[in-house]
C-alpha cells in the first residue's frame, strides 16, 4: 500500500493505492483523485519550470516551464539540456526553446518577453 495526498484540487484527499489490488484507489472525494494516485504510482508525470541565461545585462535569467507533462525520471536530465541554453533577446513570452522533450510532444517555453 502506497500512502500519497492528492495535489489535483485544493482539498488535499489522503489515498491510499494498492499495489496488488491493480493499484486500486481509495480516500478519493472525487473521480480526479483516483486518476492522481493511479498515476502517481505507475507513471509519474511532472511540469518543468526553472530558469534560463540570457546575452541580456539587464535580465539576466528569463523564465520557462514545459508546456504539458514529462516524466519526472527524465526532470534532471530536462534540466541538464536547460543549462546548455542561452537565450538571444529580444524574446517573446511563449516561444520554444527546446522542442518535443523525450519525444512526448512536450516543449519548454518561455514565460516572460524580455526585449
Amino acid at each position: 500500500m502506497i500512502n500519497l495526498i492528492c495535489i489535483t484540487c485544493p482539498r488535499g484527499c489522503h489515498l491510499t493505492v494498492d499495489e496488488d489490488n491493480d493499484y486500486a484507489v481509495t480516500g478519493n472525494a472525487c473521480p480526479r483523485g483516483k486518476v492522481y494516485g493511479y498515476n502517481e504510482v505507475t507513471n509519474p508525470q511532472r511540469v518543468v519550470t526553472s530558469t534560463v541565461r540570457t546575452n541580456s545585462p539587464v535580465e539576466p535569467r528569463c523564465p520557462v516551464k514545459t508546456d504539458g507533462t514529462i516524466p519526472k525520471g527524465k526532470m534532471f536530465e530536462a534540466m541538464e539540456m536547460l543549462n546548455a541554453v542561452t537565450l538571444e533577446t529580444p524574446v517573446k513570452a511563449g516561444q520554444i526553446i527546446i522542442e518535443n522533450l523525450f519525444d512526448t510532444g512536450v516543449n519548454f517555453i518561455t514565460c516572460k518577453s524580455i526585449d
